[in-house]
């Protein structure tokens, strides 16, 4: 009797593992074959490609993430909160002190101004989306290297995938620089909209750049009234 066996995504993932441990324990290089990657091709088969992911999903895959240098002197990862269905997420470039003491994004002065800014738009914290282009605190608030960037970028990109938001707000050059891959200032590309995948972005000043430029509050201020109308329309 011929009895066809009908193969699984799950089939497909666990003899592709085998076949990278396989080529890794004979020597074979120019794939990667570490515990990390591996662990990742497992992911697949919680979310196979098509398949609709949640947050929680991508933060498990995040884990206790150990994919560049920051991971050595944070306290916590800082993953984003928010709404997962907003229609507006604000990306900063990635935690400070308080954020890296609490595990939660924008809460420091500077979170305190973007709260603020957040109210005078006519929203709430908790009706739009927080995050930032990276996870753990760059010591001494420095600016993130570009592979720490990096590291990051699939998780983030996946995260703006998940909500698929309407608008899209780059607080600061990080920001702007790593979601539009540009090296043009702020000045040069606030007060327009930009195309990002499906969504309207639109860039501003960081918060924290407020809190040592004050003046600079009533350029952030028009780049919000742009924003409101477009929402509202």
């Amino acid at each position: 009797m011929n009895i066809e066996k009908k193969i699984t995504e799950k089939d497909i993932i666990e003899g592709f593992d085998s076949y990278l441990k396989y080529i890794s324990d004979i020597g074979c290089s120019g794939f990667d074959c570490s515990d990390e990657y591996l662990d990742r091709l497992k992911g697949w088969e919680r979310n196979p490609p098509g398949h609709h992911e949640t947050l929680e999903n991508i933060r498990e895959d995040l884990g206790d993430c150990r994919r560049c240098g920051l991971c050595k002197n944070r306290e916590h990862i800082v993953f984003g909160e928010g709404d997962p269905g907003a229609r507006l997420i604000f990306v900063g470039e990635g935690p400070g002190f308080e954020e890296d003491k609490q595990g939660r994004p924008f809460i420091g002065p500077a979170g305190q101004l973007l709260n603020k800014i957040i109210t005078a738009i006519n929203m709430t914290r908790e009706s739009v989306y927080i995050c930032n282009i990276v996870k753990c605190r760059p010591p001494d608030n420095r600016n993130p290297a570009p592979d720490e960037a990096a590291a990051c970028k699939s998780f983030l990109i996946r995260q703006i995938n998940t909500i698929k938001p309407d608008f899209i707000c780059a607080l600061g050059s990080v920001a702007a620089r790593n979601l539009l891959d540009t090296t043009k200032t702020v000045s040069m590309l606030r007060n327009r909209f930009h195309a990002y995948e499906s969504a309207r972005l639109i860039v501003t000043y960081h918060p924290a750049y407020l809190l040592r430029n004050p003046e600079k509050k009533k350029d952030v201020w028009e780049d919000m009234k742009m924003l409101m109308k477009a929402m509202e329309s």
